[in-house]
């Protein structure tokens, strides 16, 4: 009924830069948050930033000042401007959406979950 779809994500060097996209389709009413999350190996996965539907945002004290978190609602997409990359922003990075499924109207609020796109941060 819903699908997200991640792009972006690749191997950098430290201080490069890299954009993920994360776009939403299928029976969607509204779209509530939407959010980055990120899991490196052997950890738990960790928010890195929000941004609510009124464009409000909120960053990890890790990515402050280098990464910037925004959305397109008619596109229906996220997007996550990593900036000033250190190794240690090497992980999966994940979209997550919270949104009312439905049509003409709403039937239920979910979170959705994107596939994970790798970031890696390596010279």
């Amino acid at each position: 009924q819903v699908q997200l779809v991640e792009s972006g994500g690749g191997l950098v060097q430290p201080g490069g830069s890299l954009r993920l996209s994360c776009a939403a389709s299928g029976r969607i009413f509204s779209i509530n948050r939407m959010a980055w999350y990120r899991q490196a190996p052997g950890k738990q996965r960790d928010l890195v930033a929000t941004i609510t539907s009124g464009g409000r945002t909120n960053y990890a004290d890790s990515v402050k000042g280098r990464f910037t978190i925004s959305r397109d609602n008619p596109k229906r997409t996220v997007y996550l401007q990593m900036n000033s990359l250190k190794p240690e922003d090497t992980a999966v990075y994940y979209c997550n959406v919270n949104l009312w499924v439905g049509v003409a109207t709403p039937s239920y609020e979910k979170d959705y979950w994107g596939q994970g796109t790798q970031v890696t941060v390596s010279s």
